[in-house]
């Protein structure tokens, strides 16, 4: 039994085709869309994932394309499209090219399924999230991003690791930008309900943070080329299924602000009820004086690259 009838996903690289293989085999929707700009690209990854299906027993069907028109239709569209960050290149350099990627696919969702749900992967995700709903004009709950998902995934996998214990049994929050200035809430973590703080010592929780905001640069930096795509699939997947199948989940994502957390015209990752509108509602948890001003330095953060997109011809 499917969920909904379509989801778009924008970009077939390693996320894009593996975030399209677990939405397949979950069958979360009738039909899985992969488009992307390099033709042959998202034609065969979409029929490799779909040979497996008499294996598997999935009943999506699952295509491939370079035409942006098969947008048409989509409930859900997940934005995975981009580039990353490479040696030369100044930060206006990426924040430009990867917002003219971004105009691009909102343009083209706004023509063609103006009431899609939209989940942004693309970095720097506060400030593409930002962006692709200013440019697609869709309300600030129907656009979204994936941030904390990711970063809450792997904080508690070091947790976890650290202590022996079943990574299920780690619960927590991390909030804030997607990178240096992210915000692991440790007031909030705990193991089956145990305070963090009673099971390790200062130093080895200080560690796992500086370990959680440099987790997607640890990856890189071991696989010499390319970036994780198996963490951050499972965490869109998550996401997607919490929308698609209306599930009304509270997980950290990317959302826009209007007076929550006393801030406001500003997108950035906080706990959120997910549901089929997309996000339903933010959730103000209570913090730390210290994390509150954390995060507020997060939301400078993002404030400052949001000011040097506007500047970026």
């Amino acid at each position: 039994m499917t969920d909904v009838s379509k989801i778009t996903v924008l970009g077939a690289g390693n996320i894009g085709g593996s975030l399209a293989q677990r939405l397949a085999e979950a069958e979360v929707a009738r039909e899985v869309a992969l488009i992307d700009i390099i033709d042959g690209l998202p034609q065969g990854k979409a029929l490799d994932i779909q040979e497996s299906a008499p294996i598997l027993g999935f009943s999506t069907r699952v295509s491939g394309t370079t035409d942006l028109s098969a947008i048409r239709g989509s409930d859900i569209v997940v934005e995975t499209a981009g580039i990353a960050r490479k040696p030369g290149m100044s930060r206006s350099d990426l924040l430009g090219v990867n917002a003219k990627i971004i105009r691009t696919h909102a343009e083209a969702v706004k023509a063609q399924a103006p009431n899609a749900i939209v989940l942004v992967v693309s970095n720097p995700v506060d400030v593409m999230t930002h962006y692709f709903r200013e440019v697609s004009g869709q309300p600030a709950g129907r656009v979204f991003g994936e941030s904390g998902t990711l970063d809450t995934a792997r904080f508690r996998w070091f947790v976890a690791e650290a202590l022996g214990v079943a990574p299920r049994d780690v619960t927590g929050f991390v909030l804030g930008t997607h990178g240096d200035t992210m915000v692991p809430i440790l007031s909030l973590t705990s193991v089956s309900g145990v305070p963090l703080s009673r099971l390790l010592p200062a130093d080895r929780v200080s560690a796992i943070v500086d370990r959680t905001k440099k987790g997607g640069a640890e990856i890189v930096n071991l696989l010499k080329s390319g970036s994780a795509y198996y963490a951050p699939s499972a965490s869109q997947a998550e996401l997607v299924t919490a929308v698609a199948r209306n599930e009304h989940r509270l997980l950290p994502v990317t959302a826009r602000l209007n007076g929550e957390f006393g801030e406001k015209d500003v997108t950035i990752g906080v706990p959120a009820i997910l549901g089929r509108n997309g996000v339903e509602r933010i959730v103000e948890i209570e913090v730390t004086p210290a994390e509150r001003a954390a995060f507020a330095d997060s939301v400078r953060a993002v404030r400052d690259d949001l000011r040097l997109l506007s500047s970026t011809p």
